[in-house]
């Protein structure tokens, strides 16, 4: 599953590029400047970044030097056909590509893909790690151990595969009957009540205060997920 976090301050243009990018394997982020971008980076793990240059607060250039001071995530600029002096600086100072607009929606796919295979042949993101790791909670899908602030805890092999489910898919929020579908491989009838005492006995054993989780959280009527911690 990628993270790709689509930065304009036209929703317009956001909502156009969520239509063309609906893809099963992308989750989709969006920001209407620079400050905001920033702040989704921070919290999620983002395999690509659409970003535009002119935006209030922060626009993409300062922004695109911010992210490269900490991160090599591919980004690419969304410009008009008249900014070609803005294209040569943003790749000057960061950027590793680019799309016109108005968009082609088959362009903008297709470089989209390019980037992101690039990124993952480079080892640059880790969409499906051996490890995974949620705050104190570690993962280790080789070994299939789970470990809580070091120490090793004992999970049950669905209990093992909700949880590996949820880390890889952290702020990802998964309906009992999608979570059902997923482990157990059936039709879920009755799927809710199953899930919830699997998540139950998870938080009994990953969670501080089982009745005020940090990490399995729910969503009141849409489902769980694992708080992508800071």
């Amino acid at each position: 599953m990628y993270h790709i976090l689509i930065c304009d301050d036209e929703q317009d243009i956001v909502n156009a590029l969520k239509i063309y990018l609906n893809d099963a394997d992308y989750i989709l982020h969006e920001a209407n400047n620079g400050r905001e971008a920033l702040a989704i980076l921070q919290r999620e793990d983002i395999h690509l970044v659409l970003m535009d240059i002119m935006m209030p607060e922060m626009d993409g250039m300062e922004a695109m030097v911010k992210i490269r001071e900490k991160s090599n995530v591919p980004i690419i600029l969304l410009t008009a056909k008249s900014e070609d002096s803005d294209k040569i600086l943003g790749l000057t100072v960061g950027a590793d590509d680019y799309v016109t607009k108005p968009f082609n929606p088959v362009e903008v796919s297709a470089r989209v893909k390019s980037q992101l295979r690039r990124y993952m042949q480079l080892g640059g993101g880790n969409v499906r790690s051996e490890i995974l790791r949620c705050g104190a909670i570690e993962l280790d899908d080789k070994e299939k151990k789970v470990l809580l602030d070091g120490e090793e805890v004992s999970l049950t092999p669905t209990e093992y595969e909700i949880l590996k489910l949820l880390m890889e898919n952290q702020g990802q929020v998964f309906s009992p009957s999608e979570i059902y579908r997923k482990i157990w491989n059936d039709v879920p009838y009755g799927s809710e009540n199953t899930v919830a005492v699997h998540i139950r006995h998870l938080r009994e054993k990953l969670e501080i205060n089982p009745a005020e989780p940090r990490y399995l959280k729910v969503v009141w009527g849409q489902g769980y997920k694992c708080e992508k911690s800071f």
